[in-house]
């Protein structure tokens, strides 16, 4: 415990251990386990580059970035349907081999939404009010029981809501699932830091973090030994997508395809954008090799640029939907010791904390700094990757704001259109408003059918078929 404390000192951050000696023996402990868990020298670095630098700056300019290549959808007059059909095949071979893991981003809490909670936990769909984790977990049931291997499922939680989404999944008995083949483990936390780099403190025996932005998703599968675990069981393909969006096709047998015949490292799925200020980063090129821009950081003259049909010429927007090699992430996990390490990103934020005086400071405006990854980082680490086009009305329909765009009223409606796309396509007929959404609410679980060709299917193959009318669910699988 010395040693730390004269460790800290000495690397000039004697201020974590102002409070120490006013601190019960609990909260001490407490406060020398969280320093432990931070590198010091990563800090400095960090705050000699980041803050006191001149920030993160990437190997290109605007002026190298050119439009991001992807395979279009099967049906676009440039698709190209064999190779899809290639690929579907491909990925569902890889799934009856037990290749493939699902991995959710999970560290949010609702607070956006009004929700008091972990985000997983909200209640997102039509008629039952399930989950976002009751969805998904529904998706991987269908998937294990289609191609007769149990998909195993990883969940990144966070520090603040750990606790309460295992609990979630305990009380709901881990949705039909098996428990032993859904692993949660935490994300990283990163300290904050004031604008000389000094770690603040939240309280006394409290260092203010927050966590490592979603980037640390792939350190976070190696220092759980998530990795290790996934290479025991055969496992070479992580399905990676995020908490928010329950129409995400976490098991795609095409997607999963283009992956292996391309011998992908870094695979991810787009849409195109809806307009040009839409707010979801866009795949492009620099000097040859892919990467993200955030719509922030995209010149509005690029942003707007029009292709001779008079399309969005940098269309191909980032829907945080990826697959990755194991062997990828396990050196990209390992951080700063390789050569490849995904960059950390600065957050000027309002960060509550105790000063040595022990005043408690509420800061009206930016007072502080926070480091994060983004794991679109990881593209152009890749010798290898492909991106893929998909639909976004079967895709992506994020819940992310109480009210408006990326709403759960929003999504809910999406919900509702797919499903009354699906009966259309059955010749069902549906009564919908011009936008495609029917005039009453209805659901189909994904333990019925989690995409158009398996409901079709499903739907023919009933002897008898159910009404539908307000408040029906068709679940069974």
């Amino acid at each position: 415990m010395i040693d730390l404390i004269q460790h800290y000192k000495e690397k000039g951050q004697g201020q974590v251990f102002a409070h120490f000696d006013t601190l019960s023996e609990d909260a001490q402990a407490s406060l020398i386990q969280q320093a432990e868990q931070i590198d010091l020298d990563e800090i400095a670095a960090l705050t000699k580059t980041l803050i006191k630098g001149s920030g993160y700056k990437p190997s290109y300019s605007v002026d190298d970035l050119t439009p991001g290549s992807y395979h279009p959808l099967p049906e676009k007059k440039n698709g190209n349907p064999s190779l899809w059909k290639e690929a579907k095949a491909k990925g569902e071979s890889a799934l009856r081999a037990g290749r493939v893991a699902a991995f959710t981003v999970a560290g949010g809490q609702g607070t956006r939404l009004g929700y008091d909670g972990p985000k997983g936990t909200f209640p997102v769909t039509p008629v039952r009010g399930a989950s976002l984790f009751e969805v998904f977990a529904e998706k991987i049931r269908a998937s294990s029981r289609l191609f007769g291997k149990t998909i195993p499922w990883y969940i990144m939680t966070s520090v603040i809501n750990h606790e309460a989404t295992v609990s979630f999944f305990e009380e709901n008995a881990y949705f039909g699932l098996e428990k032993e083949r859904v692993h949660f483990f935490s994300q990283g936390t990163m300290p904050a830091v004031d604008a000389d780099g000094k770690i603040l403190l939240s309280d006394a025996g409290t260092i203010a973090v927050s966590p490592d932005g979603h980037g640390g998703a792939l350190r976070g599968l190696y220092r759980s030994g998530a990795t290790l675990q996934m290479e025991a069981d055969g496992i070479d393909i992580i399905s990676y997508f995020q908490v928010d969006n329950p129409l995400v096709r976490c098991i795609d047998p095409a997607f999963i395809g283009f992956h292996i015949i391309e011998k992908s490292q870094v695979s991810s799925k787009t849409v195109l954008k809806a307009y040009p200020e839409e707010k979801v980063g866009v795949f492009c090129e620099a000097n040859g090799a892919p990467v993200v821009i955030e719509y922030s950081d995209l010149p509005e003259r690029l942003a707007v640029e029009a292709d001779d049909d008079g399309d969005l010429r940098f269309a191909a927007g980032s829907i945080a939907i990826h697959l990755f090699d194991r062997e990828f992430v396990r050196v990209i996990g390992k951080g700063k010791d390789n050569s490849q390490q995904l960059p950390f990103h600065l957050a000027h934020k309002k960060i509550p904390h105790i000063t040595h005086d022990g005043e408690q400071v509420e800061p009206s405006s930016p007072n502080g700094y926070k480091f994060e990854m983004f794991v679109f980082d990881a593209l152009p680490f890749a010798e290898r990757s492909v991106t893929i086009e998909t639909a976004r009305q079967d895709d992506f329909s994020p819940v992310k704001n109480a009210t408006g765009v990326d709403s759960a009223d929003s999504c809910r409606d999406d919900q509702l259109r797919q499903f009354a796309r699906w009966l259309s396509a059955a010749n069902e007929a549906i009564e919908t408003d011009e936008t495609g959404l029917p005039n009453f609410s209805f659901e189909i679980s994904p333990l019925f059918a989690d995409t158009e060709t398996r409901f079709l299917r499903k739907w023919q193959a009933l002897e008898e078929k159910p009404p539908i009318t307000e408040g029906v669910i068709l679940s069974n699988i």
